[in-house]
């Protein structure tokens, strides 16, 4: 992929947010010091995470999170989209880091932006039980009594199609369960507990609040009908799945009948008006009919008995993970979806984008990164509101069942040593980011 280098990035509109990424279990560590996690208990299994690593120590942001504020006021970010840990908060004194870490922030400059679920579900929960939406906005109410008066922009939860996907139905990530499709109900009580927490925030006082859904468009593997279906049904389950029921507050056609409960009044509290629409962006999907037999993909193992197969996109770039380097599936996406939603679809933030690449002279990342702000630009240019973009992520981190051998960071991390060391990603971003002002 060109990176249309000497070009400058164009100009965002004026109040653009530009901002970074992480997550609690994938860069705090100290986890004597909280309550233990879903993530915590499949770590411990062998066999669970590729390199048989756990985030105990991660990159140890607990303890060195003002080193790591100092990196985010030299990058020049306007926000920091971070994660708060339920099992942090739900232990003495858990709140007090976040309290540390947020006025660090506000001290330099930095808006803070915090998310609330981010897969690190307390263990003894289980999404599969609708109470456990209730207690999400209880502990949500917590965190926005304490935070609030320091924090504006709030995001719900994180990704939950991929937390159903792979935590649920093929049990690639935590709790590990392999239900298939009974894993619907987790689907439904993740944007049952985003709409109770957008009420609980909304009694706080908060008017700036979002979700961060990933989405990319799916490319049949060829124009015959059973590929074309099978696509249909995979937008379906990880795109409109997860979008219909936040802005349209309808599930797609046959999906409602599936869901727990009384799913017409859940749709009222989950369909709760957003200030903004966050989606995080890596990469287009090409699907086709199934194939018969299990499929490797990205790392996962595809069911053969799901009704589809996930096929490899020929000739573009790979990151090191084997994700397809698609820029312009993000204008096609973010053009697509105003089209979907329509006036429903609020000011959409760019949550996440981001790569996986080694070595700290990381041109890849630096190519891949200026490819897709170019084609957010062209939405923008296409009449998209976009607000805001996030880079995935500030630091090298524990990269969930992979552990630690995929580096998505502009600033490496010696896991040994926990030296910090910028990349050349990281002054590209600087100089993108100063030239934006």
């Amino acid at each position: 992929m060109a990176s249309d280098a000497g070009n400058p990035i164009p100009r965002f509109p004026a109040g653009f947010l530009w901002g970074v990424s992480t997550s609690a279990h994938q860069i705090e560590g100290a986890v004597d010091e909280r309550e233990p996690s879903v993530w915590d208990a499949f770590t411990a299994e062998p066999g669970r995470v590729k390199d048989g690593s756990t985030a105990a120590v991660a990159c140890d942001h607990y303890h060195r999170y003002r080193e790591d504020v100092a990196l985010l006021a030299d990058l020049g970010v306007d926000a920091y989209r971070f994660s708060v840990s339920w099992p942090r908060v739900r232990s003495a004194g858990g709140l007090d880091f976040y309290d540390r870490l947020v006025d660090e922030l506000c001290a330099v400059g930095v808006r803070p932006a915090p998310t609330l679920f981010h897969w690190d579900l307390p263990l003894g929960m289980d999404w599969l039980e609708r109470d456990t939406a209730s207690r999400f906005a209880e502990y949500v109410s917590v965190v926005a009594d304490r935070l609030g008066d320091r924090v504006q922009k709030w995001i719900t939860v994180n990704e939950p199609a991929e937390h159903t996907l792979l935590g649920h139905a093929l049990g690639a990530h935590a709790p590990g369960k392999q239900l298939l499709f009974d894993a619907l109900p987790v689907a439904h009580h993740q944007l049952l507990a985003h709409g109770l927490a957008v009420r609980a925030l909304r009694a706080s006082g908060a008017t700036d609040i979002g979700i961060a859904n990933s989405h990319g468009p799916t490319w049949p593997a060829s124009e015959e009908s059973a590929d074309v279906e099978a696509a249909g049904f995979y937008d379906l389950l990880l795109n409109r799945l997860f979008a219909d029921p936040l802005l349209l507050g309808q599930y797609p056609e046959g999906i409602g009948e599936l869901m727990p409960g009384d799913v017409e009044s859940d749709l009222k509290v989950i369909a709760e008006p957003l200030d903004w629409y966050g989606i995080n962006y890596y990469a287009p999907t090409r699907v086709g009919a199934p194939q018969g037999e299990d499929i490797e993909f990205g790392g996962l193992t595809i069911p053969a008995e799901l009704p589809f197969s996930v096929r490899q996109i020929e000739g573009v770039p790979v990151t090191d993970f084997g994700w397809p380097v698609v820029p312009e599936g993000l204008t096609e996406l973010l053009t697509g979806f105003r089209e979907r939603y329509g006036d429903r679809l609020p000011p959409v933030v760019i949550t996440e984008n981001g790569c996986s690449y080694p070595g700290l002279d990381d041109q890849e990342r630096i190519a891949y990164l200026d490819g897709h702000l170019r084609a957010l630009h062209k939405a923008v240019e296409a009449g998209v509101d976009v607000r805001g973009y996030f880079v995935w992520s500030l630091l090298d981190n524990f990269e969930w069942a992979e552990g630690y051998e995929r580096r998505f960071g502009l600033v490496h991390v010696d896991f040994e040593t926990q030296l910090r060391t910028p990349k050349s990603s990281y002054g590209w971003f600087r100089d993108v980011l100063r030239a934006q002002r």
